[in-house]
């Protein structure tokens, strides 16, 4: 299904009062304009794998955060977005009883949707950047890589040392996925586009 989208401008207040849509289960709200769209059955594996994979390292040890699947993150009054994947840095994550919209997370995961891939990469990467994401990857399920934008940390820290993203790696099949801000996380790239 193509992505949808709302002609009329909203803010971001607007969005996060709107009722529940029962036939919307995914909508972001984009540069003030409501996004609507199905994910495929190979952005719905793709997600999985990485959510595991973070999930399985993440419990793996102690002080290793937290991971989880499309939370509404309010950016600014324009833009409310629903990553794929999200990871929280140990104590920065959203409590039980926190409710809608969410902090920033400190690495934020868009899969590919064919009708969405465009804002992907144009303006969500931007916003995103703009708002002090760590770290974003963009999982192209059509060219089977995933894009990595990050900022450089501090070192030996896990806290940004720049306000924009400086690092851009392209990460191919035959290579695994690692991250400054994940010691010792690792996923093959391969694993994330087999279904």
């Amino acid at each position: 299904m193509d992505a949808v989208t709302a002609t009329t401008q909203m803010t971001a207040t607007e969005f996060l009062a709107r009722p529940e849509e029962p036939n919307c289960r995914r909508c972001q709200l984009i540069d003030g304009e409501l996004v609507m769209h199905e994910p495929t059955r190979m952005h719905n594996g793709s997600q999985g794998c990485v959510y595991w994979a973070l999930t399985e390292w993440a419990r793996a040890a102690a002080g290793r955060g937290w991971v989880g699947l499309p939370l509404d993150v309010r950016l600014d009054e324009r833009n409310v977005y629903g990553p794929d994947v999200v990871w929280y840095r140990d104590g920065r994550a959203p409590r039980r009883e926190d409710p809608a919209p969410y902090p920033v997370p400190d690495l934020a995961v868009e899969v590919r949707s064919p009708s969405t891939w465009r804002l992907d990469i144009g303006v969500k990467k931007a916003t995103y950047e703009r708002h002090g994401v760590a770290e974003l990857w963009l999982v192209d399920t059509s060219a089977d890589v995933v894009l990595v934008f990050r900022r450089s940390l501090i070192e030996g820290g896990s806290a940004p040392a720049v306000a924009q993203f400086d690092v851009s790696l392209e990460i191919g099949p035959d290579e695994k996925l690692t991250s400054p801000l994940l010691p010792g996380f690792e996923l093959s790239v391969a694993e994330i586009f087999e279904l």
